[in-house]
């Protein structure tokens, strides 16, 4: 998800037990989609839903990351800004020049390279256009490298299926 997708979840938006959560809020009105969540992003969002319920912002509106203004919080208001917070999980994480999109990235990247559909990985990210899933997935070389050696090993295969089927009418 984008950031302003995140900061934009509220309690409705979540729904742990389907394990799934809904973008309602996007730059794009066609980019509002269900993505299933893995473990650990089910993790994040049920210790986020506890927060609230501790703080009592129960109501199905609230947002789960929510607006704190001089120290009061408003569950009624998104958050704008968490680069405080990003700044201390990057430092504390020991990777002072992590972006928070170079996990959107990184995610789409891995899914592709993992040989995930496009059209499964577009739905997932939201994107409209071939384009803009080339431009957040980096396949990497190794990737790369190691499609180009499953072709060169299926030939390699197909030859010898070839010479042997060859060499058993000959023996005939």
């Amino acid at each position: 998800m984008a950031p302003i997708e995140v900061k934009h979840v509220r309690r409705r938006d979540a729904d742990v037990f389907k394990k799934v959560v809904f973008v309602n809020r996007a730059k794009i009105e066609t980019r509002h989609r269900k993505i299933p969540l893995n473990n650990d992003a089910l993790k994040a969002i049920a210790r986020m839903i506890e927060r609230a319920d501790a703080l009592g912002f129960t109501d199905p509106d609230h947002y789960l990351w929510f607006a704190c203004r001089h120290g009061k919080f408003d569950p009624t208001k998104p958050l704008k800004k968490w680069d405080t917070a990003w700044r201390a999980l990057r430092k504390k994480a020991g990777l002072p020049g992590l972006r928070f999109y170079d996990l959107r990235h990184t995610f789409i990247t891995e899914l592709a390279e993992t040989g995930v559909a496009d059209l499964t990985i577009e739905s997932i990210a939201g994107h409209l256009s071939r384009r803009m899933l080339e431009h957040y997935s980096h396949i990497r070389l190794n990737a790369k490298r190691n499609a180009i050696d499953a072709l060169d090993e299926k030939r390699k295969q197909e030859r010898q299926q070839t010479r042997d089927g060859s060499q058993g009418e000959n023996a005939e």
